[in-house]
């Protein structure tokens, strides 16, 4: 009973401390950047994604929470399940939402909830009984030959209806129990939807769209932005003369069925369609949830990749880069696109840069668990304004021996510094690996390389003895001022050659190399480094005696293999 009455009066608080909230969570540009506010100020989210079954049960979640907050989130993203939270049609039962959010909050985490509901993988297994067993009012996607597939429709309107007066209910309950604490922060509707064995959906009602012209919607928005559609839209439109009305085959052209390129867009026609009528489906459920409580909300993609590369390969329907466009048309309630990642490094970069597109901020909700993972997050912070980076299965590991902890622990000092450098060009994310072992790019007036390895010097130097055989390593750099440079990490070494050489003080050094750390956004230094210790430049004392024309840094060992960060500034002489 007191368990009850303490729970009564934390939502009562919370409902009448709603009228004192001025604002929710949202996105907003700032300058080149567009950043999500909390609490009214820009928010950068160290997340991570549970497991998909780990908020299924009050018990077997509880012990999470103040595991995540060892390991240095901010923020942790979890599943809201249809068939749990209405498991009768009409009756709503929100304990488990409320276990998260009150778990969350006592270990001062946000959340990002995750709608799993009419999909989830493609796939309807997460609707509940009432809708898997009622094949008339609930239809499943058929395929050419007429065979039902496990996934819903996309045209089921009374599926759409349902899953949409779900969400609602669950908007309002979050409104009503968390807004003056803003501990939700965002919302996902669904997860990696799509079809799959089939480049349409071949039922009735799907193939008398197909055989129509495009709705007036799309088509009007297309011809009001023409000129900034993407290009791979625009280009099968302007193939086919720009048209502004006809049917799907009429204004986009046949498809290509070239398969032997994964970056090929094969069956694209079918595939816009498909886009836009799941795009419509989640438009419904997302402005419906949006009545109540419009937090920002997002889709998120099984991406286009090697060994997946057409549409029923992976989930044709889905939010892939290329379709924005389809999904802006349809779905204005939609914030923005998201894609999960579980590719090698260099797919995983070429995704992120067509995710990162106008109006699309970079979130990354699900990447590949691991060491690699762990130090690709400076990348995606560094290199793509991301406001969110999230490994999948974060409740794997204990916190001692999760790399996560360590980077999500000095990105967490860094957290001021990366917003304030969002959409400025004075910061860069550095991830390095055996494939890769040297990045290459300019900042502050210098060209600069990363290089995999803590470089001889400082390997001679680490009193452990330890042998390092590395295969990755990650941080990021800042330029402060003229000349002046953070840097944040570990295991790479960096050198710096002035862009523009000046002819009458050709050498150049460190003026100053201080290692320390940030405290409340204030920075505090730890100590100077200098002599064996300073790696900016001088020889470490073994005579070779050179002055020289690039600057040079090197992380010290730190104490239980820690990140860096160090602050400083090069000069330049004759």
């Amino acid at each position: 009973m007191k368990k009850i009455l303490t729970l009564s009066f934390f939502f009562t608080f919370a409902t009448l401390s709603f009228a004192q909230v001025t604002s929710i969570p949202r996105l907003e540009k700032q300058g080149d950047a567009i950043k999500l506010l909390v609490d009214n100020k820009p928010f950068l989210l160290l997340g991570g994604e549970l497991h998909n079954s780990s908020t299924s049960g009050t018990s077997y979640m509880s012990p999470i929470w103040e595991k995540m907050r060892r390991k240095n989130l901010n923020t942790v993203i979890a599943p809201v399940y249809w068939e749990l939270l209405e498991p009768e049609e009409g009756k709503f039962d929100f304990t488990l939402v409320d276990s998260m959010i009150i778990g969350a909050r006592k270990q001062d985490l946000r959340l990002v909830l995750l709608w799993f509901a009419s999909w989830k993988n493609g796939y309807s297994m997460y609707a509940p009984g009432w809708v898997k067993l009622d094949q008339e009012k609930y239809p499943r996607a058929l395929s050419r030959e007429g065979e039902s597939f496990q996934m819903l429709s996309a045209f089921g309107r009374e599926s759409m209806k349902a899953d949409a007066r779900a969400f609602r209910a669950l908007m309002k309950h979050i409104r009503e129990t968390d807004a003056a604490h803003q501990t939700v922060i965002t919302m996902q509707i669904e997860n990696e939807m799509g079809l799959f064995m089939t480049d349409r959906d071949y039922c009735e009602e799907a193939n008398k769209a197909f055989s129509e012209p495009v709705p007036g919607d799309l088509m009007k928005y297309l011809t009001a932005n023409r000129g900034n559609i993407q290009p791979e839209i625009d280009s099968v439109w302007k193939a086919n003369g720009y048209k502004k009305s006809g049917r799907w085959e009429e204004v986009f052209g046949k498809s290509n069925t070239d398969r032997s390129n994964w970056k090929m867009l094969s069956s694209l026609t079918e595939e816009l369609f498909t886009v836009y009528h799941y795009a419509k489906y989640i438009e419904m459920i997302a402005s419906e949830g949006k009545k109540e409580y419009p937090l920002p909300m997002y889709v998120n993609a099984w991406i286009k990749q090697p060994n997946g590369g057409y549409p029923g390969k992976y989930p044709n329907g889905g939010p892939v880069s290329h379709t924005l466009d389809i999904w802006r048309a349809a779905a204005p309630s939609v914030d923005f696109l998201a894609p999960d990642i579980y590719v090698p490094i260099d797919i995983a970069k070429y995704t992120i840069e067509q995710y990162h597109r106008p109006g699309n901020p970079v979130f990354i909700p699900e990447f590949r668990h691991g060491d690699a993972g762990a130090n690709f997050a400076f990348w995606a912070y560094g290199q793509h304004d991301a406001i969110a980076f999230a490994p999948f299965g974060i409740d794997d590991w204990e916190p001692e021996d999760d790399e996560i902890t360590k980077v999500y622990s000095v990105l967490g000092q860094l957290n001021d510094l990366i917003l304030q450098h969002q959409g400025k060009g004075t910061m860069t994310g550095i991830y390095v690996d055996t494939l890769t072992p040297v990045q290459r790019f300019e900042l502050g007036g210098f060209r600069i390389d990363a290089r995999l390895g803590a470089g001889f010097y400082a390997a001679f130097l680490d009193p452990s003895g330890r042998s390092h055989r590395l295969a990755n390593a990650g941080g990021i750099i800042f330029n402060t001022g003229p000349d002046e440079f953070i840097v944040a990490g570990k295991n790479f070494m960096l050198t710096f050659d002035p862009v523009s050489p000046d002819s009458k003080r050709k050498f150049i050094d460190v003026e100053f190399m201080d290692e320390g750390t940030f405290i409340d956004g204030r920075w505090v230094t730890t100590r100077r480094l200098n002599g064996d210790e300073g790696t900016g430049g001088g020889d470490y004392g073994f005579g070779t005696g050179r002055s020289q024309t690039s600057g040079r840094l090197n992380f010290q060992p730190q104490p239980g293999d820690e990140y860096s960060i160090i602050r400083f500034k090069m000069y330049r002489y004759r």
